[in-house]
């Protein structure tokens, strides 16, 4: 037993040192670099995912509030002179720009002279408001979609050249003990780990926060299409 033991120490020689910044300051430059450029794009990925979350949750409960105010049966003159200084969500800002164009269309003018248009206007500007306000919602989310795609690839990229500098490590020295070999490998695997930290979290909140916004989108277009309906029966009794 003894013997074996001594066989052991003497073929993997000294213990290295796999501590994670042990991996990373014992890395090539390159290896460093990609290393730096993954940890930049999760930190983001976090900062992005958590903004997202919260924005999310604050126009949804805005949107319930308001949509309790619409739907209570109180004039809609009223709420649009409570929300039209500080429109804050996108509910808000569709409704108040809906209200601005028709009280601008009708305003001071008989009923039989307001513009046949004045429906399709309308439309077409809560279209446009539905469009930046989503514009808005989604911005920086394509970058978790390209941390999601390219992460992993670039983590990859980080472990080729460290096994290619642990490769040139045994031809300089001539030596393919596990002691010469382990460390390149382990700061090159760490690379790819490190991408896969990046792009999992990314994916998976790239997909769940886009689920989210494809219905906060229905939401809105539902809401434009209801209340185009209220003003367009209130264009009809105007005119008759």
């Amino acid at each position: 037993m003894e013997e074996k033991a001594v066989d052991v120490v003497d073929l993997g020689g000294s213990i290295p040192d796999f501590s994670l910044w042990s991996m990373f300051a014992g890395a090539d430059f390159i290896v460093q670099f990609v290393m730096i450029l993954l940890l930049g794009a999760s930190i983001w990925c976090w900062a992005i995912i958590f903004d997202k979350i919260k924005r999310g949750r604050k126009i949804t409960e805005q949107a319930d509030q308001f949509d309790a105010e619409f739907w209570s049966g109180n004039s809609l003159e009223d709420l649009y002179e409570r929300v039209r200084k500080n429109p804050d969500h996108p509910i808000a800002m569709l409704f108040v720009t809906a209200m601005r164009e028709w009280q601008r269309s009708v305003s001071g003018r008989p009923g039989s002279k307001i513009a046949m248009g004045l429906q399709d206007r309308l439309y077409r500007v809560m279209r446009v408001t539905v469009s930046r306000e989503m514009e808005g919602l989604e911005s920086n989310l394509s970058f978790l979609a390209t941390v999601g795609s390219t992460a992993p690839f670039i983590g990859l990229f980080g472990t080729v050249w460290g096994i290619m500098n642990s490769f040139q490590s045994i031809a300089v020295t001539h030596d393919s003990s596990l002691a010469v070999v382990a460390p390149g490998i382990a700061e090159a695997l760490f690379a790819t780990a490190m991408g896969l930290v990046a792009a999992i979290p990314a994916v998976v909140a790239y997909n769940k926060i886009s689920n989210d916004l494809g219905r906060y989108a229905n939401r809105l277009e539902s809401f434009a299409d209801e209340f185009g309906t209220i003003l367009s029966r209130q264009l009809d009794e105007e005119h008759h």
